[in-house]
């Protein structure tokens, strides 16, 4: 695996993997923050069976956190994720530092409305123009084939889905922004970096948001109406030691427009904070 942190010797990497000519090799690429986990490796996998080569991308982006968020606390494991990466057989390893992204002078940000709107866009006012501009960025620089990110952010997968389609980043037609299932622990609860900052008790506590969600999903598809069912899952959380629920909202799974019923492309989407840890979750409302 080679490991680059500079722009010129990432173009040459590319060039050399990828070759010339017919038997140019396709290449899938992971963007990460770093503190790998087997979610992470899930997507690693995914890439390498749509792709010859995968790249990964590890940049904590400061662009991406607001005031008072955990930005200077998130893990940074470099030594330890290059070694998981090289054992999945991972052909690149982007590691840029905060200059080499957003050199002197930087002035160039990408928004996107509509799907940022509501949820976690409206908790974290900027967070996703700091996604968009980090991935189209990553995607110039890469110049992959195909990307592959993880359902548990579904907002920022529609974010970027949107960003592509509305700057020919990727081809027409083609879905080159794949979505990988959801990596669950043995109770249910979604894998996270931000799970490490969990005490044991807290940790616990956390898998009530799964079970809160199956119960939710499962009283809106025997008919109960929407609003009390949602509030009956901000009580569970509240119940079990969450300290806030900053939201529990049935969206449209493409638009992510606030849904008052199901409308066959359903998701039911929440966020909620523990000692100290906001923790989100997401789940298809099927019958």
């Amino acid at each position: 695996m080679q490991t680059v942190t500079t722009l010129p010797k990432l173009r040459q990497a590319v060039d050399e993997i990828r070759g010339n000519g017919a038997n140019r090799a396709t290449l899938a690429l992971v963007p990460t923050m770093g503190a790998l986990h087997e979610g992470h490796l899930t997507l690693v996998r995914e890439a390498a069976a749509m792709a010859d080569f995968v790249a990964v991308s590890i940049f904590v982006n400061p662009r991406q956190f607001g005031e008072g968020e955990d930005l200077d606390a998130y893990p940074r494991q470099m030594a330890r994720d290059a070694a998981l990466l090289e054992a999945e057989g991972v052909a690149l390893l982007w590691a840029p530092d905060t200059m080499a992204m957003y050199p002197e002078g930087y002035a160039t940000n990408v928004s996107v409305a509509g799907v940022s709107a509501g949820l976690c866009g409206a908790d974290r006012p900027g967070h996703f123009d700091g996604v968009a501009t980090v991935v189209c960025k990553l995607f110039n620089q890469v110049r992959p084939d195909m990307a592959v990110f993880g359902e548990k952010d579904w907002q920022q997968l529609a974010v970027i889905r949107r960003m592509a389609r509305d700057l020919d980043l990727t081809q027409p037609h083609v879905d080159a922004i794949h979505g990988a299932a959801i990596v669950r622990d043995p109770d249910g609860l979604a894998m996270s970096s931000r799970n490490a900052y969990l005490s044991a008790e807290n940790r616990a506590s956390a898998a009530t948001i799964p079970r809160a969600l199956d119960e939710a999903i499962a009283r809106i598809l025997g008919g109960h109406d929407v609003s009390p069912t949602l509030s009956a899952l901000e009580d569970a959380l509240l119940g079990a030691g969450f300290s806030q629920v900053d939201y529990a909202e049935l969206r449209d799974a493409d638009s992510i427009e606030l849904l008052n019923a199901d409308n066959g492309n359903a998701r039911l989407f929440v966020a909620a904070r523990i000692g100290g840890t906001r923790l989100i979750d997401n789940k298809p409302v099927r019958g």
